[in-house]
């Protein structure tokens, strides 16, 4: 700069010199001068003002009036849920974050991944019908991670732990399936049903009312494609000495007669519309299918019996209560071609897909 402003002083002696007799060829010169002045100056301001240079700031910074865009709320990034932990700790986590946590619990990874996805939409479905709503057992929270009462829930940490050397893969392949159907819902009538699923089906799921007692349109039950190729554990055997199944069914029952022949314990089971047991006679008192499935610890409902010295044995076909969707089924459908849409229509009657209200 001190250079630019030796040259100019020195010009400005020299023009001082100049007699009124300057040739045109000076004063030609000079107009020149002045003329690039005019142009030149522009620029120059320009240029301080932080014009084109604005673009050369050191990488990582913002301009002062840059705006950071808040989520859209109605994504899954825009919205919150409170999560009751086990330990009694309230977490508020967005919408994506707490269903990668849910999918990576509920559904094996290597699963298709239609499969995947119609998993986070039920399961998103289940969280829209459970938030905004005051539950006993989580007062403080929209769900929590007790199965019993909400859905599954497991950390990343704890899911890569698990997941071993396919960790990265499935961990990107959970959440690709979180955000292929962002905000998407099943709504019956406009609003989210109660999107209930299970592992795997005998055949077919039941309607609710033949397990719960309450009848929903929507959780009718369909035919369901898996079977002992897809599932591991299809076909499962629990047997318990007579001692022991005395013990357990007594207490629970005490007016039962399990004397004699423990043949003659059992009577002709009436089943539900998928082949299970709704009901049979034991020891002279009428038990639920689902009654002895949980007293005996048993994958389902869907079983049959066999009684003699040696003990009672319980053949049990597919796992979970069998209302909804089957995961298993979900994925045999997703297998044969099927989109997370088609697969969910399927479980769910006279349903359609949307955006989460």
């Amino acid at each position: 700069m001190g250079e630019k402003q030796k040259v100019k002083r020195n010009d400005w002696k020299i023009a001082e010199k100049t007699t009124s007799g300057t040739s045109m060829k000076q004063v030609a010169a000079t107009a020149l001068i002045l003329l690039l002045s005019l142009f030149l100056l522009p620029l120059l301001i320009f240029r301080g003002s932080g014009g084109p240079d604005e673009a050369a700031q050191p990488t990582g910074t913002l301009p002062l009036d840059h705006t950071v865009v808040s989520p859209d709320p109605t994504a899954d990034s825009g919205r919150t849920v409170r999560v009751q932990m086990g330990d009694g700790e309230v977490l508020s986590l967005p919408l994506d974050k707490y269903l990668w946590r849910v999918v990576a619990a509920e559904m094996p990874a290597s699963f298709e991944p239609a499969a995947l996805e119609a998993q986070t939409v039920a399961a998103r479905t289940y969280t829209a019908s459970k938030m905004g709503r005051t539950v006993e057992n989580h007062p403080d929270a929209d769900v929590c991670t007790d199965i019993n009462c909400c859905q599954a829930y497991i950390t990343p940490e704890e899911a890569a732990a698990n997941w071993g050397d396919k960790a990265e893969e499935y961990t990107a392949k959970i959440a690709a399936a979180v955000a292929a159907t962002d905000h998407m819902v099943i709504l019956y009538q406009g609003e989210p049903i109660q999107a209930v699923f299970f592992s795997s089906a005998a055949g077919r799921t039941v309607d609710a009312v033949e397990v719960w007692g309450n009848d929903v349109p929507y959780l009718a039950g369909v035919d369901s494609p898996e079977g002992e190729d897809d599932v591991p554990n299809y076909h499962s055997q629990v047997t318990v000495s007579l001692e022991e199944f005395k013990s357990a069914f007594l207490a629970a029952y005490p007016q039962a007669d399990l004397s004699g022949a423990p043949e003659s314990w059992f009577g002709v089971p009436e089943t539900n519309s998928a082949g299970g047991v709704a009901s049979v006679i034991v020891g002279g008192v009428v038990v639920k299918g689902s009654e002895l499935r949980t007293l005996f610890s048993l994958r389902s409902a869907n079983f049959t019996v066999a009684a003699g010295s040696e003990g009672i044995t319980f053949s049990v076909t597919g796992y979970g209560h069998g209302v909804g969707m089957s995961q298993y089924g979900a994925n045999t459908l997703a297998k044969e071609g099927k989109g997370y849409q088609e697969i969910l229509k399927w479980y769910y009657t006279g349903v359609e897909i949307g955006p989460m209200p």
